[in-house]
């Protein structure tokens, strides 16, 4: 599908399904909304869209003004500050706010126990860390990972090295540093919560993510615990969904009581949409608008 034909489809659906978009937004409940470019990742891939492209869709199409990029999707332009301007002055012509970067860069390990490799992967998040500072963020998401045959013990220990000094070089740009539970021990609730205590900083907190429970292939974390004991440290919250009922419910969990728990913590900030279910195209009813609608419905039952 070429790029002007699946935005002139996508605002049609949008527009002919949900009238206008910008009006969905409740902004009366305790929490914010933004949007995680993740539930985009397949017409991106396509080329339907781009990263430029990104806050007019999450705008227009969603009526979301409040976005999360992923560093994938722009890999090779973060220190292009031509493009980073060029990014964040789209988002401020559409009042679009820059909430953060997701950083995935597995090849360098942030629990590495070769110190040598801890510092490497430090100085590849700088990059990004700058990239964020340049579009107005207030922070990016970082992975623990590289602990492979290491106690959980020896495991925070590692990744907390690592997180001192990222949060350093955060201090200066009054970024924060936020670690998602994304599988592993970081999927591990008291484990993740005893990392945070390690670390002891300020501006290095949590994103809980409402999907990724998996501590190992087949072991799982209660989803519910999991939110609970991460959200102390929250400084964002990702709203992963897969998956609806045709009532509109996410089937594999329950976000009225996820959502409880986020509010009963004293959160106020940014919950991100992020659907991770198949979406080969922008279209009417789609996993994105499906989770907008339910945390906007489920934030006014709480408030009520």
């Amino acid at each position: 599908m070429q790029r002007r034909d699946f935005l002139k489809d996508a605002t049609a659906a949008s527009l002919g399904a949900w009238a206008l978009p910008g009006l969905l937004n409740n902004t009366d409940s305790f929490f914010k909304i933004s949007l995680a470019e993740w539930s985009l990742r397949q017409p991106i891939r396509k080329g339907a869209m781009t990263n430029l492209d990104f806050p007019r869709v999450a705008k227009e199409f969603y009526g979301i003004e409040a976005v999360e990029y992923v560093n994938q999707f722009f890999v090779d332009k973060v220190s292009d500050q031509t493009y980073l301007k060029e990014l964040k002055q789209r988002a401020d012509d559409l009042g679009v706010n820059n909430v953060l970067i997701m950083i995935d860069l597995w090849d360098y390990p942030t629990a590495s126990p070769d110190e040598s490799v801890r510092i490497k992967s430090a100085e590849k998040h700088y990059g990004w860390i700058d990239a964020a500072h340049t579009l107005g963020c207030h922070g990016v998401r970082i992975n623990a990972n590289g602990y492979d045959g290491k106690s959980m013990a020896e495991a925070a220990d590692l990744f907390v090295d690592t997180l001192i000094r990222l949060s350093d070089y955060a201090q200066d740009r009054e970024m924060n540093i936020m670690v998602e539970n994304h599988g592993g021990y970081s999927s591990n609730g008291k484990w993740l919560a005893m990392v945070m205590e390690k670390a002891g900083r300020d501006n290095v907190g949590t994103l809980p993510d409402f999907g990724n429970i998996k501590t190992a292939k087949n072991e799982e974390y209660d989803r519910y615990q999991l939110i609970e004991e991460l959200m102390p440290y929250a400084k964002g919250v990702s709203a992963k969904s897969t998956e609806f009922t045709r009532k509109g419910q996410e089937a594999n969990m329950d976000y009225k009581r996820l959502m409880s728990i986020v509010k009963d913590a004293g959160f106020s900030g940014y919950v991100g949409v992020e659907f991770g279910g198949k979406l080969e195209e922008i279209h009417k009813k789609d996993g994105v608008m499906l989770t907008k609608k339910l945390l906007e419905k489920i934030g006014q039952e709480i408030d009520s």
